[in-house]
């Protein structure tokens, strides 16, 4: 659960938000411990394997040791309270990665001295630096056997940013007498090895360079500050999170390199709720919130919004009964008042979720009206909303995604017969949606529920809540990959009332169904005059046609479509709402006929490393399992063997699991995480025949023929 805790320190003149973000098992939360401790935030130093520490609060999170939602804890240093916000390093659970992303001024990224470069380091840099959020690394661990630097930094330039400066050494590398020493610009050599690399990327360093005079102390100093909150230059520190090591290096370089976000200049609120928290009997939420602009006080009258499950926007109100500035306290404290750049832990939201925005609809949106039920989302990819690059000054980013959205599903049913246990187990799962909305909870036929995954360790931990918690035990099937579908051309259908003598539905609906841009997800739009219709009209008819392409047929959502309204009518006073409600589907049904679907199935991107005779064998298994094999390479340094990259189909990831050992003699180390989808080949589909289109029968491109549309009032995928 998110927890705070508050420094014991004089005041404060800024706030830094710096998410701590590392691949699973690198030492984040030992880090995140180590710098409270060190800073007098909390009293006594926790250990993750004894599950003593300050940010893994939950039973489940102390009992396995990992970090299942992120946590808030600060502290401060000098004149800057910093409060970190420690993240997940499991890739089942990067749904929490990125709803600290959007909160976030920087990061810092921890590695392991062993391990170095891991495939999930690589996932988070990528993110990290498309969305230009500024980031320190540190390589933690230097104490243990097997520690590298100098190797380990040149693997950071070749896999991760190819700009970085090292501003600690180490001594006795690999001992548990290992120390990191800062480096001083006071030193000429040290000196010259910085400006040379900060001339990589500054044109004015690199003329003083090559030209003189040389620059000083003071200006290598700001020209490294700048670089770092221009996200051009990485600054490097090594340490170990359990001695101690460099982690003061570390705090006072998170104070003097990392920028804070700018304020924006509104006077009106805005604000993101990136984490809930249920406590005690009365079932009570905390929000925690992050202000972007405004500020905000207890007995303030507020609305929020968020786009619900369909697509639509829902907004809602309430009133702050208690609110508490993070890492603020007795004089500090403010008497109850948020100000913009820090965050606060709000009650008095009944109806809060994660990922409620606090504002005008408009600050928050990228412009589409509808959600994004795509996997396709590539975090590698070059377009991003970071500080400087898709939001404004003190504003939060757009809702949109940064890694792919969950691959698998599973339904859920209570151990204990009969209704009533099935919706409590309904309840829970609706109560768990509220921290993690991205495994959309949807009631099933006889008391079933179903939930989409990021992995088997998120359903693990979701029966243990469930039994925890709330005293459910429950039932999980096997997880099957979520299926898409996507329109391949353009199709429109329409129904109209008969001029006289209409029996049927009193509504006249037309619908143009094509398809859109990868990734956008429903969109919705008018050609009609919206004065045409009432308001209630069309906002039945929008919100029906979100639900419907949301439920899909078998299971399978539409997405990727833009939905135009070409035709409509009604008949006053007889028309009403409902007539709107029950024609939309079968409109909608026909179009994606006459458009035709072709059914999309979801991938991993994975990396695989091998020992070095390994390699025949298991790029022939790889490709009896439909990989996609990218890129094969050498590892450098230690035994030879090979790093295999590619995409694979999310079906046949716990195959290869299963194979993987045996090919290896145990050797293998095997990564994955969502990465897109990709069309599924003929015959694959279980539910189509081979070389099938679910809806237009022929394959895309072939002549479709006639289709008989559904009559009246039949919903979408009746027989007919």
């Amino acid at each position: 659960m998110p927890t705070s805790h508050t420094p014991r320190t004089s005041r404060t003149s800024r706030t830094l938000n710096i998410g701590i973000l590392a691949h699973v098992d690198a030492g984040k939360t030992s880090l995140t411990e180590r710098l409270l401790f060190d800073h007098g935030a909390i009293d006594r130093l926790g250990s993750v394997d004894s599950g003593t520490t300050q940010t893994d609060t939950g039973d489940i999170e102390r009992e396995r040791g990992i970090t299942v939602r992120s946590a808030v804890a600060s502290f401060t240093v000098g004149s800057a309270q910093i409060n970190l916000i420690d993240t997940p390093g499991h890739s089942d659970f990067i749904a929490e990665v990125e709803r600290a992303l959007g909160v976030l001024d920087g990061a810092v990224l921890v590695l392991s001295a062993v391990e170095g470069v891991q495939a999930q380091t690589r996932v988070l840099m990528k993110t990290l630096r498309r969305l230009r959020l500024p980031t320190l690394l540190f390589v933690n661990k230097i104490d243990r056997p097997g520690a590298r630097d100098e190797g380990l930094l040149a693997d950071i330039r070749h896999k991760l940013a190819p700009h970085v400066v090292a501003l600690t050494a180490v001594r006795d590398l690999g001992t548990r007498h290992a120390r990191a020493v800062p480096r001083s610009l006071d030193d000429a050599d040290f000196r010259a090895q910085v400006a040379e690399a900060l001339a990589e990327t500054d044109d004015v360093l690199l003329a003083r360079v090559l030209d003189g005079p040389p620059p000083t102390p003071a200006e290598l100093r700001a020209a490294l500050a700048g670089g770092t909150a221009d996200c051009r230059v990485h600054p490097v520190f090594f340490g170990s999170a359990l001695s101690g090591q460099g982690v003061g290096a570390l705090a006072r370089g998170m104070a003097r390199l990392l920028p804070p976000a700018p304020v924006g200049a509104e006077t009106a609120p805005y604000g993101t709720v990136f984490a809930v928290e249920r406590r005690g009997g009365s079932g009570g939420k905390t929000a925690y919130l992050r202000l972007f602009a405004g500020e905000l006080a207890v007995r303030q009258k507020v609305t929020l919004h968020r786009r619900g499950p369909g697509g639509t926007l829902v907004e809602y109100g309430g009133q702050i009964t208690s609110l508490d500035v993070v890492g603020r306290a007795g004089a500090q404290a403010g008497a109850g008042r948020l100000t913009a750049g820090n965050i606060g832990k709000v009650r008095g939201l009944p109806e809060v979720r994660v990922g409620d925005r606090l504002g005008g609809a408009d600050a928050h949106t990228n412009g589409n009206t509808g959600t994004n039920l795509s996997t396709n989302t590539d975090p590698s990819a070059e377009s991003g909303t970071g500080h400087a690059n898709g939001r404004g000054p003190g504003h939060p980013p757009p809702d949109q995604p940064h890694f792919a959205a969950p691959s698998l599903s599973t339904v859920v049913r209570a151990r204990e017969p009969g209704p009533g246990p099935a919706a409590r187990l309904h309840a829970a799962l609706l109560s768990l949606a509220e921290q993690d909305p991205l495994i959309h909870t949807r009631a099933l036929p006889g008391g079933a529920t179903s939930v989409l995954l990021y992995g088997e360790v998120q359903k693990e931990i979701i029966a243990a809540t469930l039994a925890r918690d709330f005293g459910i035990e429950a039932d999980f099937e096997p997880s099957q990959p979520v299926h898409v579908e996507r329109p391949v051309r353009v199709g429109e259908a329409c129904e109209e009332m008969a001029p006289r003598h209409h029996t049927g539905l009193w509504a006249t609906i037309g619908l143009r169904v094509e398809p859109a841009r990868t990734g956008s997800g429903v969109i919705f739009r008018y050609e009609t005059e919206l004065g045409a219709l009432p308001r209630a009209f069309h906002h039945a008819i929008e919100e029906t046609v979100h639900d419907t392409l949301l439920q899909g047929h078998d299971g399978r959502p539409v997405t990727d479509c833009l939905v135009t309204l070409i035709r409509s009518g009604f008949s006053s006073p007889l028309s009403t709402a409902r007539d709107f409600r029950e024609l939309t589907p079968v409109v909608l049904e026909r179009a994606l006929r006459a458009a035709g679907t072709r059914v999309y199935e979801p991938c991993h991107a994975f990396e695989l490393e091998i020992p070095h005779d390994a390699l025949a064998p298991v790029t022939g298994q790889l490709t009896a399992a439909e990989a996609d094999i990218t890129a094969v390479e050498e590892t450098a340094g230690g035994l030879p063997a090979w790093l295999l990259e590619g995409r694979i189909p999310a079906r046949e990831v716990h195959g290869v699991k299963r194979w993987l050992p045996g090919l290896t003699r145990g050797e293998g180390v095997w990564w994955s995480r969502p990465s897109g989808d990709r069309p599924l080949g003929p015959g694959q589909d279980r539910r189509t025949g081979p070389g099938q289109d679910r809806r237009t029968g022929p394959a895309p491109g072939s002549d479709p023929g006639p289709h008989p549309g559904p009559g009246p009032g039949r919903m979408p995928g009746a027989a007919v």
